[in-house]
């Protein structure tokens, strides 16, 4: 199975704890995160990697090379900053299978089950299936709104009057020719979270929605980051 991971971040608000690395190399007990990342789905039988690199890309080519413990690596760099819907689309051309493929946040961790992930997005028959995280506190991110049949019916800002706890936890399934449509946007910068998912609510794509109670961190702040050792060595077992 292939997966996009989402990696060419500015990492703005990590710099006061790591200056003089782009965020998916923020060491975590001597390894980088991305090394965490590429482990946990290698061993649930992700062989192929397109990762969508922007800001200092170059270290994380010579770090990680064009193969990882047995798996194909390849990169998508942007010449200037995509966003992560540029990125997504950007990357998608390099995809080599027909089939359904990860999208995978290059800042976030989340235990999700890849088999239980992809039979909720078959059975579903989903265009795009999001794994959710109950998060009932954190303003940062948005709440996505369920319908009975647990497809995605909006995302919300959250407030206090948010009518969910369940937020996007960065890791999707795809149909790849769900990407067809924004073809003319592979060199504008946009957002999958804000504008891309958005749109494909809009269109009335089937947005499914899978709920996942695993272990989550962001390392998107300081404070998240900080947090990631506890996570990471709880649900990854490394």
């Amino acid at each position: 199975m292939e997966a996009i991971i989402l990696a060419g971040g500015l990492g703005t608000r990590l710099r006061s704890i790591v200056s003089d690395l782009p965020k998916p190399l923020a060491p975590i007990r001597d390894r980088p995160f991305l090394a965490y990342l590429l482990d946990f789905w290698i061993n649930q039988g992700v062989n192929r990697f397109v990762l969508s690199v922007g800001y200092k890309y170059e270290t994380i080519q010579k770090k990680f090379g064009n193969q990882y413990k047995g798996a194909e690596i390849d990169y998508a760099v942007e010449t200037t900053p995509l966003g992560t819907g540029g990125g997504l689309i950007l990357s998608s051309k390099k995809l080599r299978s027909p089939e359904p493929f990860l999208i995978l946040n290059g800042d976030t961790f989340f235990n999700v089950n890849l088999i239980d992930l992809l039979k909720h997005h078959s059975t579903c028959e989903a265009d795009i299936t999001l794994s959710l995280v109950e998060i009932s506190d954190n303003k940062r991110y948005n709440s996505a709104v369920l319908d009975d049949k647990g497809f995605v019916r909006s995302l919300e800002k959250r407030s206090k009057t948010s009518q969910s706890n369940w937020a996007n936890g960065g890791v999707y399934v795809m149909t790849p020719n769900l990407l067809q449509e924004y073809t003319n946007h592979h060199d504008k910068n946009c957002s999958l979270e804000d504008e891309l998912l958005p749109d494909l609510l809009r269109k009335k794509r089937r947005v499914a929605g899978f709920i996942s109670s695993g272990g989550f961190v962001d390392i998107g702040s300081p404070e998240d980051y900080l947090r990631a050792r506890e996570i990471l060595f709880r649900d990854h077992g490394n």
